[in-house]
């Protein structure tokens, strides 16, 4: 059962993963600290709000902070803007490795190349 475990701890999805999620918290803190030292300071010279957390609207005794939803909705799309422009260029990167990474003029297959392929299909099918 420990084996099976360490298996599992050690199978590359995982660790992949876990990766993708340190980094990920890493990458909301520069986000996070984008928005609020850069972006917000330069609203705030525009519109005069600095903050939008202050914000609120009272209902009888109770208060809604609908300036806090205002920040985590503008924290949440320019996120997304930054992501999508991260794939978008991860998307052309690898169009263009893939189109430069082919030969144009690829010659036929040798004959040896030819019949160790098949031994390779045949021994595929047999495992």
């Amino acid at each position: 059962m420990i084996k099976d475990f360490k298996a599992f701890l050690f199978r590359g999805n995982l660790l992949d993963l876990a990766t993708a999620v340190v980094l990920g918290v890493a990458f909301n803190a520069v986000v996070q600290s984008f928005v609020k030292d850069l972006l917000t300071p330069l609203i705030a010279a525009v519109g005069g709000k600095p903050d939008f957390g202050s914000l609120t609207l009272g209902i009888g005794k109770g208060v809604i902070h609908y300036g806090l939803f205002l920040n985590a909705l503008f924290n949440f799309l320019v996120i997304a803007t930054v992501i999508f422009l991260l794939l978008r260029a991860a998307a052309r990167a690898q169009k263009l490795r893939a189109s430069s990474d082919a030969p144009e003029d690829m010659p036929p297959p040798s004959d040896e190349v030819i019949l160790l392929s098949e031994i390779r299909d045949l021994l595929r099918t047999r495992a």
